[in-house]
């Protein structure tokens, strides 16, 4: 065991990638730099926002600024790489690179999944307990439920990462996805993975399924209370807001869900690439667009800090 692991430490990996140099990939390469560029300036400008502007301190705006962040450091952990092995053709990937790169990934998608649920619940507060709000969502539940998702998804990625560094790897390096995924990286272990499969089916269960439970009980809860609503506008614009929200979720879940509680048997190399792209890329331009840049709060600090901008360069 000691000499493969020596020898995966010393070569390290060939990550195969999801595109190849034809003429129509370089598109859909560009495509996804373009997303990556938007995920990128779309939560820096948030978490700059929200942190700038009094008016968006308050619970709801302080997990979207949490949620910006795992979402920045979860394209940064993965796209660059990507990119620089696309554009020099040179695919090689390091032993250590391999195990930080699970590490962080592991660590920003069970704390993303976590943080989602939670913020459900803190919706369905908002809507079905207006007055008592303040105190069910006060400073110190909210420190605690972003330091809790941060801690669960943190255990989670060490957890992952430490199974697997520890695994023999012999023959192949050829890792048939565009970053280090431990599902893509079991197939090219020596040694019978069955523990450590059912090791990630439990954690997956934990970090995705108890979460995405809480997401659908609070919004069966929050669709509830909308029906009830004596105001068509309020109704209207809660069902509007809940629905956007939904669309992000059921995105980033599903995709998640679809990686890792399938059975391995069902598993295809380029169906996980394609759908990997969905939390990796789409998900966190889509974040900020659906959750922040269509209220009103945010478009109001948004101008008021370009106003500010103008005051300043015109002395």
């Amino acid at each position: 065991m000691g000499i493969w692991l020596n020898q995966s430490s010393i070569d390290g990996f060939i990550l195969l990638g999801i595109f190849s140099h034809s003429q129509a990939d370089f598109a859909l390469f560009s495509v996804v730099m373009m997303v990556f560029t938007v995920a990128l300036c779309g939560n820096v400008l948030l978490i700059c926002l929200i942190y700038m502007d009094p008016r968006l301190h308050t619970p709801m705006y302080f997990f979207l600024s949490q949620l910006s962040l795992m979402d920045l450091l979860l394209v940064c952990d993965i796209v660059p790489k990507m990119a620089a092995n696309f554009l020099s053709g040179r695919k090689f990937i390091s032993f250590v690179g391999c195990a930080i790169q699970i590490g962080f990934f592991v660590s920003l998608v069970g704390s993303e999944g976590l943080l989602l649920g939670l913020m459900a619940y803190d919706r369905y507060v908002a809507i079905s307990h207006p007055l008592h709000y303040p105190i069910l969502m006060s400073q110190r539940v909210c420190l605690q439920i972003a330091v809790s998702s941060w801690t669960f998804g943190i255990i989670d990625g060490m957890i992952q990462m430490v199974g697997a560094i520890s695994l023999p790897y012999c023959g192949s390096r050829n890792v048939d996805h565009f970053f280090c995924e431990v599902p893509a990286l079991l197939k090219l272990a020596c040694v019978d993975t069955s523990i450590f499969d059912s090791l990630l089916f439990a954690c997956c269960v934990f970090m995705l399924l108890l979460p995405f439970s809480i997401v659908v009980a609070s919004y069966a809860r929050i669709l509830g209370a909308v029906l009830h609503m004596h105001s068509a506008h309020a109704r209207k614009k809660a069902l509007a807001t809940c629905s956007s929200h939904l669309t992000a979720v059921s995105l980033f879940y599903g995709a998640a869900m679809f990686i890792y509680l399938r059975p391995r048997r069902y598993r295809a190399p380029s169906h996980d690439k394609v759908v990997s792209l969905f939390y990796t890329v789409l998900t966190p331009m889509l974040n900020p667009l659906i959750y922040s840049l269509r209220n009103r709060e945010v478009m109001g600090a948004l101008k008021k800090g370009l106003d500010h901008c103008r005051v300043g360069n015109w002395h």
